[in-house]
């Protein structure tokens, strides 16, 4: 199996350095940490206090694994006032996270809550995620518009008719040197959403048709009253959570 490294780290390593993938670890694999972590993927801040409780530990204890996490550029503070709120530093630690996630196991709480805007409905890198994003990736396969095909999604005739008709040039995308349509592993979900040149193109468009919106300063998308009447004529996705 052929892996492609980035350029970036290509250069690192070739200088003699080596990243210490090691120490970044550690400081995930502490579980309070890693609550707060999840807790935070959606993009929001929150407080220490807020954060203990998520993570069942002291607001002392909260305090001293957060200081590591922001000295560890894993997260952001944000001062106001009095207060101190926590964020996820920037994108590239929320997809760090989302991809750690897909390979976790599940653990079970002891309750059952409602999902969170985030599991509903979000963007993963620059497709669709959550619970919408599975719901979505189903019925296209469900109506013949891909078939499963290894770790991919394989365009059939009638897909292409139907990603034509809906603005996409999926010829375009084929020529774009992205993969073209991946099975991606909704950590949510537990499973298969659309990724790739596909599966952006397809974002995108929705987003462009107002079928649905960015929720300030976070991953989560609202689905929007025109997105739930499209989605279920076009596709047969009911959206009721």
């Amino acid at each position: 199996m052929r892996i492609e490294m980035s350029s970036c780290l290509v250069d690192i390593m070739n200088n003699g350095m080596e990243p210490d993938i090691s120490s970044l670890a550690a400081l995930i694999s502490e579980p309070a940490r890693g609550r707060m972590l999840i807790a935070l993927l959606d993009g929001r801040g929150l407080p220490a206090t807020e954060l203990a409780q998520r993570a069942g530990i002291t607001c002392q204890t909260a305090s001293s694994h957060l200081a590591k996490l922001a000295e560890g550029r894993l997260l952001q503070v944000i001062p106001q006032g009095r207060h101190r709120y926590y964020r996820i530093a920037n994108a590239r630690v929320a997809e760090l996270l989302e991809s750690m996630a897909r390979f976790a196991p599940i653990k079970e709480t002891g309750r059952s809550e409602p999902k969170s805007p985030i599991q509903i409905a979000r963007t993963c890198y620059n497709h669709l995620a959550g619970s919408l994003g599975v719901r979505i990736a189903d019925a296209i396969v469900g109506r013949g518009l891909l078939r499963e095909v290894g770790r991919d999604y394989q365009l059939t005739k009638k897909g292409a008719q139907w990603f034509s008709e809906f603005g996409i040039d999926t010829d375009a995308l084929r020529k774009s040197g992205r993969v073209f349509a991946r099975q991606c592993l909704d950590w949510s979900e537990r499973r298969n959403h659309l990724a790739g040149a596909l599966g952006s193109a397809l974002a995108e468009h929705v987003f462009e048709r107002g079928w649905i919106e960015r929720v300030r300063e976070s991953r989560a998308v609202r689905i929007t009253d025109l997105g739930r009447r499209e989605l279920k004529r076009q596709l047969g996705v009911a959206c009721d959570n």
